[in-house]
This record gives C-alpha cells, sequence and structure tokens, in this order.
C-alpha cells in the first residue's frame, strides 16, 4: 500500500467538501474529497491517507463507525471528527473512540487548517516512532450544557484526559459549574466506578478541616468517640474534588502536600500511617499564581495541583448558552416544584443574553428557579423577570458596549418605539466621527482614515450632522 500526504475529506455536504477543499489547498496541503465513508474504505486499501477529516452523520455510515474502521485496521492514522452537536458529549465520544482532534461546525478555515497542520505533523512522528492508539474507553452521559465556542476547550481538555488520573486545577468564576467539570473529569476517567467525594474546602471551619480530611481516631479529641475516615480514605482508588483550595490554611496545604506527594498521611490523633491511592482535582476562583507571590499559597503545592489546568469560561463569554440553559433550568424547576413548565417569550430570552450575570451558571438557575414561582402565566414576560436583572446600574456597571447598545434597544422596544435604528445609527456616525476628529486634532483626511471612510464621505456626514457647519 502507497502512502500519501493527502488529506482525505469525507463529507456528503458538497458545500462543507467544497470549502474545506479549497481552504487547505490554499495552505498548500494536498486535499481529497469523499461523499460517502464507503468510498473512502474502499480508497484506503490501495493509498494510505496523512490525515482524515470526516462528519458524524452521513446516511450509509457515520463518522464514529468510519473511526472504528480505521482504528481497527490503521491505528496511527489521525482522525478529525466535525460535528454540528458541539456539545460535551459530543466531544468526549471523539476522543473516547480514539479521533485525533474534535472541530465543531460551524468551524473557522483558520482554526480547521490549524488542526489539520497538527494532524499532518503527528502523522510524521507516527511513522518515526510506529507508536499506536490505545483501545478506546466506554464513557458515561454528563450534565454540562453548552455548545457555545467558549465551552469547546473545556470539551476538548475532558476528552483529552479521559484516560488520565492526573491531577487538575479547575480555574473559574464563583458559580461557573467548576464541580460539574470534576463529576465530568471522574466519570470519564478509569476510576469512574470508584467514589467521586467533593468538598468546599472554604466552606468547613478551619479547625475542622483536618479532620474532615484527614479523619481522626477515637479519642484524638474530646468529642471524638470512634474511629472516623476522612475524605481522602473515603475516595481511596476513586476521585476527590477540592473546592476552593485557595482558601486553605498554611498548615492543611503542608499536609495535603505530602499526601499528594506521599500517597499517605495520618489520620488526627493518629500513629500509623495511611496508604491512599486517590486523584486530586482542585478548583478556585482566586489566582494561585496572586496568592503564591503574596505568600499565601505554598508554591511547591500549586506546582504540584496545576499539571492541567482547566480554564471556566463566565457566563457572559458564553451567552449564547443561555437559552440552552434556560430552557434546561426552567424544565427542572417545573419538574421539582410539580408545576407547568414555563416558556420564554423570545424578547425575553433575547434580553437575557445581554445581562453580566455576575453569578454566572448558579444565578441563571435561581433566576429559573424565581420565574417559574411568581411568572402569572406560562409565558414569561419581561414584566416577569425579578426588579434586579431590570436595574440599569447592573448593566451599566458591566462596562461592555454591546450590552449597554442592547440594553438601549431594549428599553426603546419596550417603550413601544419602532424603526429604533433610523434614531440610533446616526448617533453612533455622531459619536464615532466626534471621537476620530478629537484624536486627529481636527483633521478630516485623517479622521475619514481611521473610520474607514472616505474624504467626501465623512464631509457629507459632517454636514449631515450639523447642518450649519462649514
Amino acid at each position: 500500500m502507497s502512502q500519501s500526504e493527502a488529506v482525505w475529506v469525507v463529507d456528503d455536504d458538497q458545500s462543507i467538501r467544497w470549502v474545506l477543499e479549497r481552504a487547505l489547498s490554499r495552505a498548500e496541503i494536498p486535499v481529497r474529497t469523499f461523499e460517502n465513508a464507503t468510498d473512502l474504505l474502499k480508497a484506503i486499501k490501495r493509498e494510505r491517507p496523512a490525515a482524515i477529516i470526516s462528519d458524524i452523520r452521513m446516511p450509509d455510515m457515520d463518522g464514529f463507525e468510519l473511526l472504528a474502521s480505521v482504528q481497527s485496521d490503521y491505528p496511527e492514522l489521525p482522525v478529525i471528527i466535525m460535528t454540528a452537536h458541539s456539545d460535551m458529549d459530543s466531544a468526549v465520544s471523539a476522543f473516547e473512540s480514539g479521533a485525533f482532534e474534535y472541530l465543531p461546525k460551524p468551524f473557522d478555515i483558520n482554526e480547521a487548517t490549524d488542526l489539520t497542520r497538527r494532524a499532518l505533523e503527528h502523522t510524521k512522528s507516527q511513522r518515526k516512532t510506529s507508536q499506536t492508539e490505545t483501545e478506546p474507553q466506554v464513557m458515561n452521559q454528563s450534565g454540562i450544557i453548552g455548545k457555545s465556542l467558549a465551552m469547546q476547550g473545556v470539551f476538548r481538555a475532558i476528552g483529552r484526559l479521559s484516560k488520565s488520573s492526573i491531577s487538575v486545577l479547575i480555574t473559574g468564576e464563583s458559580g461557573t459549574g467548576k464541580e460539574l467539570v470534576a463529576a465530568a473529569l471522574h466519570e470519564h476517567s478509569p476510576r469512574s466506578d470508584k467514589p467521586f467525594i467533593a468538598i468546599n474546602t472554604a466552606a468547613i471551619p478551619k479547625e475542622l478541616l483536618e479532620s474532615e480530611l484527614f479523619g481522626h481516631e477515637k479519642g484524638a479529641f474530646t468529642g471524638a468517640h470512634a474511629l472516623r475516615k476522612g475524605r481522602f480514605e473515603q475516595a481511596n482508588h476513586g476521585t476527590l474534588f477540592l473546592d476552593e483550595i485557595g482558601d486553605m490554611s498554611a498548615d492543611l496545604q503542608t499536609r495535603l502536600l505530602r499526601v499528594l506527594a506521599d500517597g499517605k498521611f495520618y489520620r488526627v490523633g493518629g500513629h500509623v500511617p495511611v496508604d491512599v491511592d486517590v486523584r486530586v482535582v482542585a478548583a478556585t476562583h482566586q489566582n494561585l499564581e496572586d496568592r503564591v507571590r503574596e505568600g499565601l499559597f505554598r508554591e511547591d503545592l500549586f506546582h504540584r495541583l496545576n499539571v492541567i489546568r482547566v480554564q471556566i469560561p463566565p457566563l457572559r463569554e458564553r451567552s449564547s448558552d443561555i437559552p440552552l440553559l434556560l430552557n434546561h433550568f426552567l424544565q427542572r424547576a417545573s419538574e421539582d416544584l410539580q408545576v407547568e413548565c414555563k416558556v420564554l417569550l423570545p424578547e425575553v430570552s433575547d434580553y437575557l443574553q445581554t445581562l453580566p450575570w455576575r453569578g454566572n451558571v448558579r444565578q441563571l438557575e435561581n433566576i429559573s428557579r424565581w420565574m417559574t414561582v411568581m411568572a402569572s402565566g406560562r409565558d414569561i414576560t419581561m414584566d416577569d423577570l425579578p426588579p434586579e436583572l431590570m436595574d440599569v446600574e447592573e448593566v451599566v456597571s458591566s462596562g461592555d458596549w454591546r450590552t449597554l447598545l442592547s440594553h438601549e434597544i431594549q428599553r426603546r422596544l419596550n417603550a413601544g418605539e419602532t424603526r429604533v435604528l433610523d434614531d440610533l445609527t446616526p448617533e453612533f456616525e455622531k459619536l464615532a466621527l466626534e471621537v476620530a476628529l478629537q484624536k486627529t486634532a481636527g483633521r478630516k483626511k485623517d479622521a475619514a482614515d481611521l473610520l474607514g471612510w472616505g474624504r467626501n464621505t465623512l464631509t457629507r456626514k459632517l454636514k449631515d450632522i450639523y447642518p450649519d457647519s462649514d
């Protein structure tokens, strides 16, 4: 069988094939396209490509079936899986099935090209070392919701870590769902059939946290009437999630470092070491590098925890996920409260996507429950929103011009105005013109260049805005 340097693309959508063929050709990457997986498998018996880019949903054979066939016969051949269903389960499924990478649709051409180059580099390396992939692992379902681009990095990280028990540090603002990600890391790991134990270290007084983590012997202190196993022992062979690790006291940081390094510890009041095999996933909303520099967090413990870092985006950076999350939370609230599921009117959904959501997903969930209880009818209108979501100061303090503009449009629409762009567009152009002229000290040609206008256009705009000007 001959080996080709070409990338093979298989997708029943002709437009996708055309876009990828054109993009890769422009990048000087040889490419060959197929309409279905069957034709590709026939061709691969005569010639082996350097990489494959495959859609998942195809009529005769889907992408996972193709991937399984390729993995069986050519395990070193990288396969990039494309899918329009850019959720975490699709990402993890792709990686678990042995895919080299996961490309959500609609994709960015530059990203697709970069992933392809990485696959080609992988092939070159594989041909030198003759390394093979490990067998795919069966995965469990997860409850993380999100299809935004901001969540794709999280899904990829969970997929790549699915065969590992390495330590992970999850960072992100409060309420972003760090424990959900930790649980997903456990569910998609070799330890999935063992315990997942979660503890919020900031919620327990520091004088009790040591016993909570490491347990205590009978009689270790007043009230210790019996031996008690701590969270480390309860999580043996499984995963221990330590939330808000940045608030841990210096003494406990030292004890934690020792158990991470040695795999053994002493219960409070104990003299016999206890051996454990625990994967630690830690999380914090704080900047641990800053706390290390301030002397508030041990640098050696930071490096021990920060083997792999997963950054969870705040809700304001994944606003396209808000309708999905709202539908999920409203459905769950209706089930919990045994009432009819409420439905957001489109204008309400659009408005909620413009808010800063400082409490992130947790705040959104609480608001969904509030609306389920307080909305008078089945449809949730703007009048049904809680007062704090209509607070202009809350929106203004977010500091994002898109949020401010969206709020202004929403205000005008709520007031019954029509043709709002007839008023807003001239105001926007006037503001841009004034700022540009201020920047150029009144030089019209330079201001026109900054705005992307011709000199005549700028002069005309000035005349429209300031009819009495020269």
